[in-house]
């Protein structure tokens, strides 16, 4: 798409967006005058209770951190708050508010609290798999994909997408499933159960055909705004991949984007700790714990990058590189970055430096390899 073409798409997403909070604003308006002044008729203020539950739904999100997560504040851990302030500047991008940890191979900012402060989140599985140099690489990459210029992270379009978004996810929640009777036929009552039960599935099916008109239309919009800033969202990218080329240097940076196909692995490797933990164990094998979790992450990736390497590579890539993903999208990330001019690391970490981060992360690792081994892993 030209640049012309993806000026258009903004300013039409910009246009959804905002026409989208109106309406939210006029439910709201409506319903609560309907509520407040429509008493002299039954209906009035049933449809007004209707529009204002639908406003609810659609009602900004503002953001909020996890308060399951462990959190920690520049006080507590000055060492990688300069790391990411480093990383964060690198970017072009304003600097974090706070860390949260989490079992997810990824890493990301999201904003939270009506001043839109920003959390780094902080994916441990990734942590653990990554070199010291890669974390760089993949820190900076997921702050520069946050940059003013992604509009789906933007105050109109991102509030709009992420409020049509759960909305849609929250009628579809409240749709009621069809049920059928179990009591036998020829028990006390059988025949007023199976009545009853028929009437409760018709008032089903009804309540679903009334929510699934705003839902789907709620689903369509959401769908609308995401195909409009496409083109900004992969300009975004791609000027994050750039960044982390710089901070942590083109060749590092090519080898997280490549480590990425390591994730499933990983959560697979993770889970089957986490079953084998809470069952037997071999005797010649030492049960991993809370404190050897990330050790054991750590050595599985190894092993994963030397067989990735051994394996024969196939002649025909996605992306013509050698070692890239089989995610088309993440092949041509992988394609564009080893072409592009290469750079030297303008940061790094000498090891006192990384021991510090390390004795920062003491216990919020601690906490997720705990909840890891008590929980198992979302597959």
């Amino acid at each position: 798409m030209n640049v012309l073409g993806v000026r258009c798409a903004t300013l039409a997403a910009y246009a959804v967006a905002g026409a989208a909070q109106l309406f939210t604003a006029w439910l709201f308006i409506s319903g609560l005058m309907l509520t407040v002044l429509g008493f002299r008729t039954f209906f009035q203020p049933v449809i007004g209770l209707l529009l204002l539950g639908l406003a609810f739904a659609l009602r900004p999100r503002l953001g909020r951190l996890d308060p399951d997560a462990p959190t920690l504040r520049e006080a507590d851990a000055p060492a990688l708050f300069e790391l990411l302030h480093r990383a964060a500047d690198s970017a072009g991008v304003r600097r974090v508010d706070a860390v949260q940890f989490t079992a997810d191979f990824a890493l990301s900012v999201i904003p939270y609290g009506l001043r839109r402060k920003r959390c780094f989140v902080l994916g441990l599985p990734l942590w653990a798999a990554y070199s010291p140099q890669q974390r760089i690489a993949a820190m900076t990459q997921a702050l520069g994909r946050s940059a003013p210029r992604n509009v789906r992270c933007g105050v109109v379009v991102g509030l709009a997408l992420g409020s049509l978004t759960a909305a849609a996810q929250t009628l579809q929640a409240g749709s009621v499933l069809v049920t059928s009777p179990s009591r036998n036929s020829v028990s006390l009552g059988a025949a007023a159960v199976a009545d009853g039960t028929q009437r409760f599935n018709a008032r089903s099916r009804k309540s679903e055909w009334l929510l699934w008109i705003p839902r789907t239309a709620l689903a369509a919009t959401a769908r609308l705004l995401l195909w409009l800033t496409e083109p900004t969202a992969r300009r975004a990218q791609f000027e994050a991949d750039d960044a982390s080329a710089r901070a942590a240097s083109s060749p590092v940076a090519l080898a997280a984007l490549r480590d990425r196909r390591l994730a499933r692995a990983i959560s697979l490797e993770m889970h089957r700790l986490a079953i084998e933990k809470r069952t037997i164990v071999k005797a010649h094998t030492a049960a991993v714990t809370q404190d050897t979790l990330w050790e054991v992450i750590s050595a599985h990736a190894a092993r994963l990058r030397e067989q990735a390497m051994t394996r024969p590579s196939e002649p025909h890539s996605p992306s013509g590189v050698p070692g890239s993903t089989g995610n088309d999208a993440d092949a041509l990330r992988i394609e564009r970055l080893a072409r592009s001019p290469q750079h030297p690391a303008a940061i790094t970490l000498d090891g006192p430096g990384r021991a510090r981060i390390e004795d920062e992360l003491h216990l919020p690792k601690q906490t997720v390899a705990q909840r890891v081994l008590r929980d198992g892993m979302r597959l």
